[in-house]
Formats: structure tokens, C-alpha cells, sequence
């Protein structure tokens, strides 16, 4: 007894930064030792949420804790972040997040009930994502190439019509730009994710879709979209016969491309935050991971990405997306 009183209280003296008396109970235990609950702000059957389910299986059996998928979306991602961002930090609360939720909203949206980087701890780097601008083939026959997207939308005002996965989205701001850089006035209509605006568009209720990579795909292999251009600088390795916006539009210089990333709460312990980094980086680099990822998604690595380095890309993003933010005259009230 007397040793054990002995060494509690050493290990109060050493910790004094969690509390000012006694550490919280959950920064006692080792972690993870309980169920782990994954958040995506968006709907299930989005690009994110197919990666985040096929990245779960393999995660939860390296940290031996099972990975619980929680789809909350609405509001361009930001219902889950602030879930997340209100979470206690103990690991047990993550956040799939975007370039979208965790760079453009700061400044698309007049306000948030969070900050983009003072409410999370980012844990790592998922991966960058492009868009590809898509068509219906029923619906849409004669957007057989962006000439005939272009010559439409310079017709009138809003002859063309863009779906997005919602307001503050990737697909939302890729086709601001591209209306922007093309100089047209494009109608945007918001959908609550990928599902919505993937059916929109083979219905006919809108004539183009700035989708997200990897489902993108999956309509193009399957003969119900035609992919019209990428919005990367260079061709897609999965998709070579697709032109980038650059060529196919004449429009130089264009890029739009995002990110997938891991935040958890603020003031994550960081050998709780790089126990988690560790066990993604050996999911997502595995060789059988990368492939889906390449191939089947679009998605490319980076070659590292330590916490430190992905703070880094989002800080640096935060400030780059608040401008093209502004240039293209997107916004969300």
C-alpha cells in the first residue's frame, strides 16, 4: 500500500498540466482500451466515407479496438466538426476531415462554432484528392467535351447548373473556380452529400458535377457519367483518357485539388495522437492500400506525414483556400 500510495503521487507531480489536483481517469488508462468512434460530415456512399469504412477494418484490428463509422452530415461538414471539436480528447472521438472542413469553411462561412485549427489536433495526412468534372450521358448528350460545357454556360446567365455535395465542399468551390475562370455564371445547387448530387445529376436536374474523385470513377467505369476533365495539373494515373480542365477547357493554370485528413479534439496527449498516426500510416501504406487508393480513387500520398507535417499543410491551406475563396466569390451565409 504504501508503495503504490508512493508511486501515485510521483506520477501527479510529473503530470501537472492535466488538472491542477488529479489527472482525469481516461489519461490513466491505456489506451485504446474501449471502442473508437470515427466521424464523417458527410453521407454514407461519399468519397469520404467509402475510404473511411475501407480504412477501419484494417485499423481496428492493429489497435484491437473495433472502429465505430458515424455518418453526421449537413452544413458542409461542419455538424461532425463540431462534434469532434467539443469531444473529449482522449483518443476515443476522431474526425475524417477535409481541406473542405478544415481549410476552406474558416472562410467561406461568416461564422463557425469552432476554429478550423484552435479546436482540433491534426493527426495525419490521408491523402490528396482531385475532382473530375462529370456529365450525365442520358441526360446531357450533347456535353460531349468542356467546349460544349463552356459555349452553354456563355449562352446566358445560369444556363449551366453544378451540383455540389454541399455548401463549403470541394465540389462546391471547384466549380466556383472553374465559373470564375471561365467567366460564366454558373448556377450552384447544394445537395447534402455525394449521393444527392451523384442523382441530381442522372436525373437531369443539373448538367455538370465537379465530383470527387474516386466516385467519380465508379460512374464513369460504369457508362452513366462521362468525365470531361480533371481538375489536377497532370493527368490521372486511374484515368488517363480524361484531360486535365487545363487542356480540355483552355483554361491555363487551373488546379483544384484537395485533402482527406485525421483530427481528433484539441489537447490530444500526443502518445495518444501518435499511437493513432502510427497505426493509420501502416493501414494507408500497406501495398494493397495504395493500389485502391491510385486506382480505384484517385487519392495520392504523400511520402510522410507526421502530425507536425500535417499541421503544416493545413495552416499553409487555411490561408491559400481564404484566397481563391475570395477571388472566385464563393460564399455561404
Amino acid at each position: 500500500m504504501q508503495r503504490r500510495a508512493l508511486l501515485t503521487a510521483s506520477s501527479l507531480l510529473a503530470a501537472p498540466a492535466l488538472a491542477p489536483e488529479l489527472s482525469p481517469a481516461w489519461a490513466q488508462e491505456r489506451f485504446p482500451s474501449r471502442p473508437i468512434t470515427l466521424l464523417s460530415g458527410f453521407p454514407n456512399g461519399s468519397g469520404i466515407d467509402i475510404y473511411a469504412r475501407r480504412m477501419a477494418e484494417p485499423l481496428q484490428g492493429i489497435l484491437g479496438q473495433p472502429i465505430v463509422i458515424d455518418n453526421r452530415s449537413g452544413a458542409g461538414g461542419n455538424i461532425a466538426s463540431e462534434f469532434v471539436a467539443k469531444a473529449r480528447p482522449d483518443g476515443y472521438t476522431l474526425l475524417f476531415g477535409t481541406a473542405g472542413t478544415h481549410a476552406i469553411n474558416q472562410s467561406l462561412y461568416r461564422t463557425l462554432p469552432f476554429n478550423v485549427i484552435d479546436s482540433f489536433t491534426p493527426i495525419t495526412h490521408l491523402g490528396d484528392v482531385p475532382n473530375i468534372l462529370t456529365t450525365s450521358i442520358e441526360k446531357r448528350p450533347n456535353l460531349r467535351g468542356c467546349p460544349d460545357v463552356l459555349a452553354a454556360g456563355r449562352a446566358r446567365p445560369q444556363a449551366i447548373s453544378y451540383a455540389s455535395t454541399g455548401n463549403g465542399a470541394s465540389t462546391h468551390l471547384a466549380g466556383a473556380q472553374f465559373a470564375a475562370a471561365a467567366g460564366i455564371d454558373a448556377l450552384h445547387v447544394p445537395y447534402r452529400g455525394q449521393p444527392g448530387a451523384q442523382a441530381a445529376l442522372l436525373s437531369g436536374d443539373v448538367d455538370i458535377f465537379f465530383n470527387q474523385s474516386g466516385p467519380a470513377l465508379g460512374g464513369i467505369r460504369q457508362g452513366l457519367t462521362r468525365g470531361l476533365a480533371v481538375t489536377t495539373a497532370e493527368r490521372l494515373p486511374a484515368a488517363p483518357e480524361i484531360p486535365t480542365v487545363a487542356e480540355a477547357c483552355n483554361l491555363p493554370g487551373f488546379v483544384s485539388t484537395t485533402w482527406y485528413g485525421l483530427f481528433g479534439p484539441a489537447h490530444m496527449p500526443a502518445e495518444i495522437v501518435n499511437t493513432i498516426n502510427t497505426a493509420v500510416q501502416r493501414v494507408i501504406r500497406a501495398p494493397d492500400f495504395v493500389q485502391w487508393l491510385v486506382q480505384n480513387q484517385a487519392i495520392s500520398l504523400p511520402p510522410v506525414s507526421t502530425p507536425a507535417e500535417f499541421a503544416a499543410i493545413q495552416r499553409r491551406d487555411v490561408a491559400s483556400w481564404a484566397e481563391v475563396v475570395r477571388r472566385s466569390g464563393a460564399s455561404v451565409d
